[in-house]
């Protein structure tokens, strides 16, 4: 059996410990801005239904309850644009991360035939268990700045990052059209990683779903939908993948196989929170306020921002190696993530989060001046 550091890299965030601890040493504590973690309380309503549904000694179903797929199913419709959305084009995961990692095995990707690779492809920056995942199976992971210049033999899932992690930028939804349009003439399958798809700041993020993006047919296309961060639900692992009812009937049976189940706790908490629009804004205005500080104290320390128009990040550089950047701010008491964590294209920027309390913005802010 190989050893896990030939089959996968190296945890990017064990190589943060030694910053994390200088920053953790500043006399009035560490402002951790590296991950997008969630700070703010769970809201009430969620909170109640999981408790409502604690009392459920039986397996749930891998598919989920008729309340939760129909909760699915109308979001999808209204909030998404994909007015064709029925039952059988959602589907709960255990979280999105799970899925991310585990797709191309399930999807039953590998080393392929012949001289022809199997092949995962992913945006040049990127989160990296879009790697990782092609890795565990053994295909090969190829990276992209336009996906449509890619050469298409070999490749079998394409990944799509809008709004992205770890810089903000969103793909217009004119874009989305002419990618989707290349896709279907390759016969390429389209996983549209949208997570952070309700945190548009500066631009209006769209689904590869829309009705104007796919014609009203998800035919190869599926799109990746989380509540963690809409919803502040990061320990519940509530998510869901919805369009092609082909490819979601196949990974349903392989999970039903696997036993990946949603808790029943999880997807009635998960009703509610589909259900309720409130919180999802009170939640935007917290996020909007941390990120135009953190944005002003930013710039006026001699950070240039780029794109970060959407999603929990600010995609920032001082135009030197991002390590530097990241012992500069330590020094400060404010730990970052390197840009390099997320492809070698990001090697001059940090990536710092708006998810710190609205204490620890401040005290970011006050060292920043």
């Amino acid at each position: 059996m190989a050893a896990v550091s030939d089959r996968l890299p190296t945890f990017p965030w064990d190589k943060l410990e030694p910053y994390k601890a200088t920053a953790a040493a500043h006399a009035d504590g560490i402002v951790d801005l590296s991950v997008g973690t969630p700070v703010d309380p769970v809201p009430q309503l969620i909170q109640d239904a999981l408790v409502a549904a604690a009392d459920s000694p039986g397996y749930p179903t891998v598919w989920g309850t008729p309340a939760l797929r129909d909760a699915i199913t109308g979001w999808v419709r209204g909030r998404l644009g994909a007015s064709a959305a029925g039952h059988r084009n959602v589907l709960p995961v255990v979280g999105s991360k799970e899925l991310v990692a585990w797709l191309p095995t399930q999807l039953g990707l590998g080393a392929g035939t012949g001289t022809i690779k199997d092949k995962v492809a992913y945006p040049r920056l990127a989160y990296p268990t879009y790697e990782v995942g092609a890795r565990l199976c053994g295909a090969e992971a190829v990276v992209y700045d336009d996906p449509t210049e890619l050469d298409p033999a070999g490749v079998k899932l394409l990944w799509l990052n809008s709004p992205s992690n770890p810089t903000g930028k969103v793909i217009p939804k004119e874009e989305l059209i002419r990618i989707v349009a290349w896709a279907r003439e390759h016969g390429i399958l389209v996983f549209s990683d949208e997570c952070y798809l309700e945190l548009g700041w500066e631009a209006e993020p769209v689904s590869v779903l829309h009705d104007d993006v796919c014609g009203g047919s998800y035919e190869g296309l599926v799109a990746v939908h989380s509540l963690s961060k809409r919803s502040n639900l990061a320990g519940y692992r509530a998510a869901f993948i919805a369009g092609d009812a082909a490819v979601l009937g196949e990974l349903l049976e392989i999970r039903k196989h696997g036993g990946m189940m949603t808790p029943a706790p999880v997807q009635a908490a998960t009703v509610a929170a589909l259900g309720d629009d409130t919180h999802v804004e009170e939640q935007r205005a917290r996020y909007a306020a941390r990120r135009e500080a953190l944005r002003t104290a930013l710039e006026a320390h001699g950070f240039r921002i780029e794109h970060s128009e959407a999603s929990l990040y600010l995609w920032a550089t001082r135009d030197e190696p991002c390590w530097d950047t990241v012992a500069h701010l330590a020094e400060l008491g404010i730990l970052v993530a390197p840009g390099d964590f997320y492809g070698e294209a990001g090697a001059n920027f940090v990536r710092v989060a708006f998810t710190a309390t609205d204490e620890r913005v401040a005290a970011a802010v006050k060292r920043l001046g």
